[in-house]
């Protein structure tokens, strides 16, 4: 590491002068550090949260850049009060991203910098298809680009390394489909797109293809790698230590062999020739550079994105599984709410500890899919809030508490949102729930033609917002690995501009969070995962619905009756009746008691 001398960097303004030395000095008039590492992964290892320790904006997405007279991140209307606290004072300015659109970025550098100016940005950490768009904005007014320098490793002083968590296999028993027989798949499609190679850097396509997990990423079960696919081998690159002799030993039984992680440039750039298949939007521009012009690349959506995405039968029923657990945590926990709250002294700290210490109770759980999101009140107006020691909330008197949770199973993801009364609600609070409940049922009830677009869905959970002129800024579903990332694509129910890898197939699962966000007041989030199965197939076409997985009670206490209609109520009553008969099995005492106060019938 070649760290610039400062006299300290123990400040935001201190960081970002010493960036602007580095830039100085090697001639550079605009650094962009995008939220990004060399797996363009959406939870970063320590190593490349670049822009967070430059910054202090802690928010997963944002994109900072910095000129010689400017500092700016941009962030959507998720992270706007957040940023808006974490920035204030260190001369960053907070730019909003108004709209769906997340190149805003690119116009204020097209309009901002001069020809001949020379823009930075760390090659190994940004997307071939971002700097695809990033090339096309500039060019035009003569900006040059520069990727080949990593000026965060001349400024961050003492760095974090490479993670070192051990590999391990994903036990057999929740691996239905063994990794020889996913290559053999992989190997399939890479014929059909006529390509003898394929190389791979997304960190969930890694671990799910090579039956394999990690912990280099906080809630996420994967390791740093890298793959390439080739007709009769396919090589692994780790960081040395991480894979043990009897897992090497399993893998090469296989045909996989274990290389060194700093050795997949090089080995990129010693390709033969040949054709190679990568993914423009899962690689990053420092990897594709690395191959010579004497392989053809063909460029198309990893194969094992569209796999993973359509889990089996067998997966299917370990999520069932991992739900019911998860339901039986969470009546626990919520048993132990009620009978404690406004009564003894509970924050939005104590709701993380309480429900993550009753998931760990429970078979087959390994750790919160995420961060815990418990927001009481105006806290529950950001939806992307984390209480932490020195800034949140106790949870007593009146009003609605939003809890966004997850746990990491054996046999599965799960991601919940619900949101309970404490004390009193209003009668302003309970129509904002009931409208965000609607959302959530429109989309629960929705029969649709299999390969619709995951976008064309959207509108469907926000209709009855709208009829009352209300909207939220984020997306209303994400598709949920199988133990694997909370986040996984490709399919998304939001405003997405539809493309064809969104199509929507039998075995994916997607959330389904609708939500309505009253600054400085209160926020409602409803979210329920949902797996696409048959639902009928006629003169029509071949037609699928959503099975709800997550069992949870939602709280009557919330619903103002008389804004759902029958239908509406039929499903809450069925839904109820179900996580009642499925969960009774797995609980006793006070979580029993709450289970069925909270199931009966509207």
């Amino acid at each position: 590491m070649n760290t610039l001398a400062t006299p300290s960097l123990d400040t935001i303004p201190q960081r970002i002068a010493s960036l602007r030395l580095a830039m100085k000095q090697a001639g550079v008039d605009a650094c962009l550090v995008p939220s990004s590492d060399p797996h363009l992964s959406e939870y970063l290892p320590q190593r490349w949260q670049s822009r967070q320790w430059l910054s202090g904006f802690t928010g997963s997405m944002g994109t900072l850049i910095v000129s010689a007279q400017f500092a700016g991140v941009w962030a959507d209307s998720r992270y706007w009060v957040q940023a808006e606290q974490e920035l204030a004072g260190s001369g960053i300015e907070l730019m909003k991203i108004e709209t769906a659109a997340s190149s805003q970025h690119l116009q204020w550098l097209a309009d901002t910098l001069q020809a001949g100016q020379t823009l930075a940005v760390d090659g190994d950490v940004l997307g071939l298809a971002a700097f695809k768009a990033l090339q096309a904005a500039l060019a035009p007014r003569g900006v040059i680009l520069r990727s080949d320098l990593d000026l965060m490793d001349m400024v961050y002083a003492n760095r974090p390394a490479l993670p070192a968590a051990a590999v391990y296999p994903h036990e057999p028993d929740f691996a239905p489909e063994s990794r020889a027989a996913k290559l053999a798949r992989v190997r399939e499609e890479m014929a059909k797109a006529g390509a003898e190679r394929h190389f791979i850097s997304t960190l969930d396509d890694i671990a799910w293809l090579f039956n394999l997990r990690g912990a280099d990423v906080s809630y996420n079960p994967v390791f740093i790698a890298h793959a390439l696919i080739e007709a009769d081998q396919a090589t692994l690159f780790v960081a040395p230590g991480k894979i043990d002799a009897a897992l090497a030993a399993q893998l090469a039984a296989d045909g996989v062999k274990v290389a060194d992680y700093a050795a997949a440039k090089p080995t990129l750039n010693a390709l033969p020739g040949g054709a190679l298949l990568i993914d423009p939007r899962r690689v990053t521009l420092g990897l594709r550079q690395a191959v010579t012009e004497t392989v053809r690349v063909i460029e198309a959506i990893n194969p094992s994105t569209l796999m993973k995405s359509r889990k089996s039968a067998a997966e299917a029923e370990h999520v069932r599984r991992a739900m019911e657990q998860d339901g039986a945590a969470l009546a626990e926990f919520f048993a132990w709410f009620e009978a404690n709250v406004n009564q003894t002294r509970i924050t939005e700290l104590t709701i993380d500890e309480q429900i993550t210490a009753a998931r760990a109770r429970r078979p087959g759980f390994v750790s919160p899919s995420f961060g815990t999101i418990a927001g009481f009140n105006a806290n529950g107006a950001l939806p992307h809030y984390h209480a932490t020691p020195e800034a949140h909330s106790v949870i007593q008197g009146d009003g609605l508490l939003l809890i966004d949770s997850g746990g990491q199973y054996l046999g599965g993801t799960t991601d919940i949102t619900r949101v309970v009364a404490v004390g009193a609600v209003s009668a302003e609070q309970k129509r904002d729930f009931t409208l965000v409940l609607k959302g959530t049922l429109a989309l629960s009830m929705a029969h649709f033609p299999r390969g619709t677009l995951s976008p064309m869905l959207d509108a469907l959970a926000r209709a009855p917002l709208w009829q009352h002129d209300i909207d939220f800024g984020h997306g209303t579903g994400h598709g949920v690995g199988y133990f694997l990332n909370v986040h996984e694509g490709p399919q998304s129910i939001s405003r997405a501009i539809p493309e064809p890898h969104m199509a929507m197939q039998e075995g994916m699962i997607t959330s389904i969070e609708p939500g309505v966000y009253r600054a400085g007041k209160w926020g409602v989030r409803i979210e329920n995962l949902v797996l696409n199965v048959p639902s009928d197939k006629n003169q029509f076409g071949d037609f699928l619905k959503f099975e709800t997985l997550t069992l949870c009670p939602i709280d009557r206490r919330c619903m103002d009756m008389s804004l759902l209609t029958r239908p509406e109520i039929d499903w809450l009553n069925g839904y109820h009746a179900e996580v009642r008969a499925r969960l009774l099995p797995l609980v006793d005492g006070a979580a029993r008691d709450w289970l069925l106060a909270n199931t009966e019938a509207l």
